[in-house]
């Protein structure tokens, strides 16, 4: 239903995104995008080019008067580096240009087993497309997503829970008003007191020109029943949520709620023991040990996501062995520009990642060609699901349960006329020509 692809290399001449699928009708403007690309280059740690690099974003169609047009989405994302021409030459399109190879491939990265696929004799023929760097053109999708989610009252946040060793206290979570809050933290971190252990750590490993890792938490708020599937292997939402969080560069563990954690516990301590609340009429879980989904499906709890993400593997002092793929020669790898982490804006790319998901999900469930309609279809099964938890004879928002309904009460046949062609004329038996018959 929703699909995008982006386009581009770390040091080009841009960052290109088309985002297609989307309903005619969402409010988007640049300064949307560009303010979600603006809290990618949060966090403490990042290197110089977060500096300069203010991603210059042109929609370049599919809105119109601030309003997408149903039409796919296509947005450009400048590199403000081209401009000053230091990279001109180095990433020229145009044949016959003179650089210096790279031929010391970083252990860790994409270089190596890059240059084994394609043939390549130069690392940054990888390397400039495997760079985190084309995450902002994800950013910028995801930035959209977000748009459509919040017209359903769907809302994320992100926050560090682990950088390096040092991990915030547990449970400890932000709701959607605290966003702001979390994005303050120089390290996105929404406990104080681990904040500032963990810039302490930051700046130990930056001493020693070495990197470091995380895990950064992604909550999802006021999602509806039933997004993704049980049926197929492919339509499992807690499966394509792993799947796109393990695309961002760097990352290598993703679980949903407690994750690997439940593997060690038995079964009365790993569920979420379901409840009823009879004030508003929902169904609750009041622990979010499934993460939110159940059997593949959002259960209409707090989603959780975990992702963890590697230590880069560029470092500023390269210690770590590689080989020389002209000569053999045993030496270190080549040292690019990096960051000493980049785990708080990889929990921006994680709701990003997240929000396409989703979004993806909420269009194939409700659909309309038109962002109104999607709403429109967004409330009625709302208030379907509702209807029905309740119980029978009762509609609406105030639905409330009754205690004496049989557990198999069909509204449609309780209303009917019990024989609507007479009971004697029509029984089906013997003297009826047409039972028994096919017609």
């Amino acid at each position: 239903m929703l699909r995008f692809l982006t386009a581009g290399e770390s040091h080009g001449q841009a960052l290109v995104v088309i985002l297609e699928g989307l309903p005619a009708g969402l409010p988007v403007t640049v300064e949307d995008v560009q303010a979600e690309l603006a809290r990618r280059r949060l966090g403490y740690g990042r290197g110089p080019r977060m500096r300069f690099e203010q991603d210059e974003v042109t929609l370049l169609g599919g809105v119109r008067h601030g309003r997408t047009l149903g039409s796919p989405l296509a947005i450009l994302i400048g590199n403000s580096e081209w401009a000053s021409g230091k990279w001109n030459d180095e990433m020229s399109p145009a044949p016959g240009a003179t650089t210096k190879a790279l031929t010391t491939p970083r252990p860790g990265h994409a270089d190596l087993a890059g240059m084994q696929k394609y043939g390549f004799t130069d690392a940054r023929d990888v390397l400039e497309r495997a760079s985190a760097r084309e995450t902002a053109a994800r950013v910028a999708a995801g930035a959209v997503a977000k748009l459509l989610l919040g017209a359903i009252g769907v809302e994320l946040v992100s926050h560090v829970v682990q950088l390096g060793p040092v991990c915030a206290r547990a449970g400890l979570r932000p709701k959607p008003g605290d966003l702001e809050a979390v994005d303050a933290s120089s390290v996105r971190c929404f406990d104080p007191a681990a904040e500032a252990a963990m810039v302490a750590e930051i700046k130990a490993a930056a001493k020693q020109g070495d990197s470091l890792g995380g895990v950064v938490e992604v909550l999802g708020y006021g999602l509806p029943v039933g997004l993704g599937s049980h049926v197929h292997w492919d339509r499992k939402l807690d499966g394509m949520l792993a799947q796109a969080l393990m695309s961002i560069q760097a990352v290598k563990g993703v679980e949903i709620g407690d994750g690997f954690e439940l593997a060690g516990r038995r079964g009365s301590e790993a569920h979420d023991a379901i409840s009823w609340d009879a004030s508003d009429a929902v169904y609750r879980r009041e622990t979010s040990r499934a993460g939110g989904v159940e059997g593949g499906m959002t259960n209409g709890e707090l989603l959780v996501a975990h992702v963890g993400m590697k230590p880069l593997a560029t470092l500023n002092r390269p210690t770590l062995g590689t080989v020389d793929t002209v000569t053999k020669a045993e030496t270190v790898s080549f040292k690019e520009r990096t960051d000493v982490t980049a785990v708080p804006a990889m929990g921006v790319v994680a709701e990003t990642m997240t929000a396409l998901v989703l979004t993806d999900e909420v269009l194939r469930k409700f659909g309309g060609d038109s962002l109104a309609e999607l709403v429109r279809n967004h409330h009625t099964y709302v208030d379907q699901v509702r209807d029905a938890d309740a119980g029978p004879g009762v509609t609406g928002a105030a639905a409330t349960v009754d205690d004496e309904a049989p557990l198999n009460w069909d509204p449609d046949l309780a209303f009917a006329d019990p024989d609507p062609l007479g009971e004697a004329e029509h029984a089906v038996g013997e003297s009826d020509p047409g039972a028994g018959s096919g017609a």
